[in-house]
């Protein structure tokens, strides 16, 4: 049935329009933009009082399937995604065995348009079985639907290696999504170096593991003119060299986490394994800087990485329990939270940064709310107060260090190609 959105206010990023009106959905299209618009035999949505934008992209997520669904299946993750307003996911390659291949993306997409009610593009890996050694058939991985090429959860930590895989992707207009981390530097660290770390008794990570490689991967970038996108960003040194590869006029784009900028180790209150993630959260310092960063446009992109883990996972502690947490279903409140209602970002700038410059980074056309264009839309209230509730999640991961946080902003209608696939 068509779908006629009344009286939302509008928000889309690409033409800067923020105003109120009604959008009229046929099948899979948005046909018509505008006030006062009249269709008979439609299933009507009033959105007075809540954001009309397009669907959020997240470029970050680790859905566990192949090899992990104890944790996220392509269909739990997709849920999830749903009900967090995204109507495009990009999983990483990091599941078992590795996306790798041009055949085992060919697997993703076939089964993502039978199991996912909303779009996943996944992105594959740099280098074969994810080991820094030989570079993957990066031209036929794109070919099959791969949004990018990363080796996420760690970096490929040979230059050599990733300087050619860089010139490939740049040939073949591929982008290539940074995990920045010096695995030599991290030294069975856990948790951020500072006093929270010492409090603990825990092993810290500092902020050159990041650094020293978002430094290497741009330099890397410039010389090849391979697109870069640095993702999960988390110190105040890797916005400076955003910001001043942006004004070397560079190909690069990064990525900041809720969780990032939202929490700093001065939070952790205890050894808790729900507040352990990769990057660790940072200085207060840090987050303020990110905060900025995404405020002056030089951090583009909102993601979440989502990162599910079973219960048992994380009940060990920092020591013990695997690095991340689950974001899917809080970023956006998170964001509206932090981020809007602080005065970082308006309305129109959390579009963008959730739908608009995603699409740009891995080059599709979306994040768009205009007619002709593909009907993919969240409708957020962004007035209604909350506490995050884990129960309430469609992820099989719980593991959030936000569960009965009070935060403001609330999806209540997803819809992806024309069709509803989430309704609160």
């Amino acid at each position: 049935m068509n779908i006629l959105i009344r009286k939302g206010r509008i928000l889309n990023p690409a033409d800067n329009e923020d105003f109120t009106g009604d959008i009229l959905i046929k099948e899979d299209k948005i046909v018509s933009v505008g006030q006062n618009i009249s269709e008979e035999d439609c299933n009507i949505i009033d959105a007075s009082g809540c954001f009309v934008m397009p669907g959020f992209i997240d470029l970050h997520v680790h859905l566990r399937d192949p090899g992990l669904e104890y944790k996220e299946t392509l269909a739990t993750g997709a849920k999830a995604a749903a009900h967090g307003g995204f109507t495009t996911i990009c999983p990483m390659p990091n599941t078992k065995p590795p996306t790798d291949t041009p055949e085992k993306i060919k697997d993703i997409v076939k089964r993502a348009a039978s199991e996912s009610p909303i779009n996943i593009l996944p992105i594959g890996s740099v280098t074969l079985g994810m080991k820094g050694e030989e570079i993957t058939d990066i031209e036929g991985i794109k070919k099959e639907g791969a949004c990018g090429i990363s080796e996420d959860g760690k970096s490929v930590m040979k230059s050599d290696i990733y300087r050619k895989a860089m010139r490939i992707a740049a040939k073949s207009g591929v982008t290539v999504m940074a995990h920045c981390e010096d695995i030599s530097l991290v030294e069975g660290g856990v948790i951020n170096v500072g006093k929270k770390a010492d409090e603990l008794g825990l092993k810290g990570i500092s902020n050159a593991v990041e650094d020293i490689i978002a430094a290497r991967d741009i330099l890397l970038a410039k010389e090849t003119g391979a697109k870069l996108h640095l993702c999960h960003c988390s110190t105040k040194d890797s916005v400076k060299m955003v910001e001043l590869a942006k004004e070397d006029g560079l190909s690069v784009t990064a990525e900041a986490c809720p969780h990032h900028f939202t929490l700093c180790d001065e939070d952790i209150k205890e050894n808790d394994g729900n507040y352990k993630m990769n990057p660790p959260l940072r200085s207060r310092e840090d987050m303020e800087a990110l905060k900025e960063g995404l405020k002056n446009g030089i951090i583009d992109v909102i993601s979440t990485d989502h990162a599910p883990h079973s219960k048992e996972e994380k009940a060990g502690g920092f020591e013990t329990a695997p690095f991340g947490i689950v974001g899917l279903e809080t970023a956006a409140a998170l964001t509206m939270t932090e981020l809007v209602d602080k005065g970082y970002l308006t309305p129109l700038q959390m579009a963008e940064k959730m739908s608009y410059n995603p699409a740009k980074v891995i080059g599709i056309d979306k994040g768009i709310i205009a007619e002709g264009k593909t009907a993919d839309i969240v409708i957020f209230n962004p007035d209604e107060e909350y506490l995050i509730n884990v129960n309430e999640f469609e992820s099989k991961g719980k593991n959030t260090p936000f569960n009965g946080r009070k935060v403001k902003g609330k999806v209540k209608y997803t819809i992806c190609g024309g069709n509803i696939v989430y309704g609160n």
